[in-house]
């Protein structure tokens, strides 16, 4: 049974709209999960094609490959999500930013601010982990996106842009659905960064869901 059940229950048209009216603050969030030092403002100005002096070139080329990721699931948003599929993602996110791009790592990494070693990802454990989440008849799109995005950024199953690439995957999971869209805002994004770091530590998600569940899925209201 789904703990967490869809707060909103949209036509693929209403989906699509609403995904489409939030990419820009959803790339913010993605640029923010990163700590990169980019303000609203500036990332949408950068998404307008408008150059943006006082922001870094490496600043500039992650909006840029968050708005390509944006635009390739926009534009497969009833596809189905497979393991490549999920590569690709990364693969639009981490382009020239990591050692390499849209495959799994193949060898160790640490995470800032804590001792947990993610395992060194195997394609078919992955594969098997990611379809057990996304073919669970018993739990809500809303539960399989936040279940998927806890799950990917704990693994870190990329050299980088681990957290960027969850948070598309559970977005795929949600606008394909018309189940909303997952965007953390300022408000929210120290306690995220506390409990994401907390679930790191211990593996234990539920807090981290909960609160992702109560303050981080938006959608239209009629």
């Amino acid at each position: 049974m789904s703990k967490f059940k869809d707060r909103f229950h949209l036509t693929p048209e209403q989906s699509l709209f609403l995904a489409k009216k939030k990419w820009d603050e959803n790339v913010y969030c993605g640029m923010k999960m990163e700590n990169r030092a980019v303000t609203f403002p500036q990332t949408q100005t950068i998404l307008n094609g408008i150059n943006v002096p006082s922001v870094q070139l490496d600043d500039i080329q992650a909006i840029l490959n968050m708005r390509d990721a944006w635009r390739f699931l926009l534009n497969t948003v009833n596809e189905t999500v497979t393991l490549e599929y999920w590569c690709k993602l990364n693969e639009y996110i981490a382009r020239n930013e990591a050692l390499e791009w849209g495959k799994l790592r193949t060898g160790s990494v640490g995470i800032s601010g804590t001792d947990y070693e993610p395992p060194v990802p195997e394609k078919k454990k992955a594969t098997d982990e990611l379809n057990s989440i996304l073919n669970d008849a018993n739990i809500s799109a809303t539960d399989k996106a936040l279940k998927a995005f806890t799950w990917g950024t704990r693994g870190q199953f990329f050299w980088d842009g681990n957290k960027r690439t969850s948070l598309l995957l559970a977005n795929k999971i949600l606008v394909s659905s018309g189940a909303g869209i997952l965007t953390i805002t300022d408000k929210y994004m120290e306690q995220f960064n506390s409990l994401l770091l907390s679930y790191y530590n211990t593996g234990n998600d539920a807090e981290l869901k909960q609160f992702l569940y109560d303050n981080a899925i938006h959608g239209i209201r009629f």
